[in-house]
């Protein structure tokens, strides 16, 4: 193998019904189980979560309740993933930002003990990342072929840009031409997002907060239980668009979507 490894390595990656950890559970879980002398184990299991998945979590990856109804829950399965895990190394793709926090949180309230103390992590995602950093010195370089001089004065960081988009539309023929066409595929707001820093985010019909200890939790709740918590977004360095929310909120006005 081009890896060399002294112990396996098992890639992993999970499907929930959610992203919070503290709140959502796992629906499925594949691993690949690469040993040090080349040879692979492979399996995937789906998980009862004990909670209705969200259908904008079913849009995703396609698992709905009827998926899993029948399917053994973490509880269950987690003393023997621990052990099939047990002197393995991790990978996986951004696995450290959601797949190892949402393992741990499944874990622990099961009540199996697992460590990752001692355990290397390889996320091919920040690989990928460094690799190819998003600068628009790394841009320039990529798509242009050419060092940028005077990187980060205002004068050449824009002449490097509109170099970087026409790089862009002749390596990519699938790009679109058209302006507004353009604008639309490089647009990467949250659809979902009620507010610029996603602070707040619609889900299954609801606003719920998206961020802090209250993520997860409805605003309507946060209003009427928890009123403190809208007064420290007001009084806090927060966005303007932020802040209205929570007014409108304290005020029992609240979104509606169209």
């Amino acid at each position: 193998m081009e890896l060399q490894l002294n112990r396996p390595l098992v890639i992993f990656d999970l499907e929930s019904t959610g992203v919070t950890p503290s709140r959502d559970r796992i629906v499925e879980l594949a691993v690949l189980k690469i040993f040090p002398d080349g040879s692979q184990q492979s399996a995937v299991r789906r998980v009862n979560p004990e909670m209705p998945i969200p259908p904008s979590a079913t849009a995703i990856h396609g698992i709905a309740d009827a998926d899993v109804a029948d399917c053994p829950t973490f509880g269950v399965i987690a003393a023997n993933l621990a052990r099939y895990l047990e002197g393995c190394d991790l990978g996986g793709y951004n696995i450290v930002n959601f797949d190892i926090p949402m393992l741990q949180a499944e874990f622990q309230r099961a009540g199996v003990p697992f460590s990752m103390a001692g355990r290397k992590v390889v996320d091919i995602y920040q690989i990928f990342c460094k690799l190819f950093p998003r600068t628009l010195t790394a841009a320039y370089k990529f798509f242009c072929g050419k060092d940028l001089e005077d990187a980060h004065s205002a004068d050449a960081d824009t002449a490097a840009t509109w170099e970087v988009l026409l790089g862009q539309l002749a390596r990519h023929p699938e790009l679109p031409r058209g302006l507004e066409e353009l604008a639309a595929f490089s647009d990467m707001t949250d659809p979902d997002a009620l507010d610029r820093t996603r602070r707040f985010k619609w889900r299954d019909g609801e606003v719920v907060v998206n961020f802090g200890k209250n993520s997860g939790r409805t605003l309507k709740d946060i209003a009427e239980n928890d009123p403190g918590f809208l007064r420290w977004i007001i009084r806090s360095d927060f966005p303007d668009d932020v802040k209205t929310i929570a007014v409108n909120a304290l005020s029992g006005r609240f979104p509606e979507r169209g």
